[in-house]
């Protein structure tokens, strides 16, 4: 769903969140461009978490924010003064360009770039804080957690991040669906609601993609245990805001939604209609090491009649 394309052994596409951040980003943007924002993993694998860059190289990789929690940031030693920390700086950048005009590589131009948002990062450390914001504006939002991730995307938005994803977990009711349902839509409603007008007021829902969307659906049928398992068949996704047609539906079911019957999409057609909603050319090409690479996957197309 966020790859745009169909799974092939041996082959890794880059997420949406990569492609945007690289057709979207300044050069001279001094933040993260691509963020996502979650629950701790816990005990899971971590690097399955993050979001893959693949060819377009590791600087358009995500950047993880846990529960609602700026990055780590280490402050610098205090023996270190403002002057040193400057000469320390010029000596390690003379080094990396005395390096690099004889063994520039794309892994070392990445790494360069890591160090340099490093660094701004802890020169912008108060974008991430959420407790700059009000106290009405927090209260608003609610006490979940979700509810916190919402308005630090918006807080994120508002610095011009242009790809920011948070995540809501938990749907996976394979039994007791409609308890876990009420419980899972009750926090994400205020939120998600809130988010969406403060976008508005602000000016910002214009030029600002929202989209909502899921690996899969539920089956129709209500298994033994009152639960729901799992359905790629037939399921719906939200778009709004920048050049998305207001009030547009797309498609239809048939009476018990267990298939498409109208104007059938996939992945592809909704990663298309994504990026040229918020004017990227997904039609278009990147190219990176001499070679070409499309955008998004050339056997599928935008949604047009979703575009305004």
């Amino acid at each position: 769903m966020t790859t745009g394309r169909g799974r092939m052994p041996g082959a890794d596409f880059p997420h949406l969140g990569a492609v945007a951040s690289r057709s979207l980003m300044a050069d001279s943007f001094p933040l993260p461009a691509h963020v996502l924002i979650r629950s701790s993993p816990g005990g899971r694998n971590v690097e399955s978490e993050f979001h893959s860059a693949a060819y377009l190289g590791p600087r358009y990789a995500s950047m993880a924010l846990y529960d609602g929690n700026p990055p780590k940031f280490d402050d610098r030693p205090g023996e270190i003064t403002d002057e040193g920390d400057l000469r320390r700086n010029e000596v390690r950048q003379r080094a990396s360009e005395r390096f690099a005009r004889r063994r520039r590589t794309a892994e070392t131009e990445a790494y360069n770039f890591s160090f340099t948002q490093a660094r701004e990062l802890l020169a912008n450390r108060h974008v991430f804080e959420l407790s700059r914001e009000s106290a009405s504006d927090q209260e608003r939002y609610g006490t979940s957690q979700f509810g916190r991730h919402c308005l630090l995307a918006r807080r994120l938005l508002e610095h011009g991040v242009p790809y920011v994803q948070v995540n809501h977990a938990d749907y996976d009711t394979h039994h007791e669906n409609f308890d876990f349902h009420i419980e899972q839509l009750g926090e994400f409603d205020q939120p998600f609601a809130t988010l969406v007008a403060d976008l508005a007021e602000r000016g910002l829902l214009s030029d600002t993609l929202i989209c909502v969307m899921s690996e899969f659906g539920r089956t129709p049928k209500i298994n033994k245990t009152y639960g729901r398992d799992h359905w790629g068949t037939a399921w719906s996704v939200l778009l709004g805001g920048a050049s998305i047609q207001p009030g547009a539906i797309i498609g239809s079911t048939n009476a018990n939604g267990t298939e498409v019957t109208d104007r059938s999409v996939d992945h592809g057609h909704i990663f298309h209609t994504i990026l040229q909603a918020v004017g990227v050319d997904s039609l278009g090409e990147f190219e990176i090491a001499g070679r070409r690479f499309p955008v998004a996957d050339p056997s599928r197309s935008p949604i047009s009649e979703l575009l305004t």
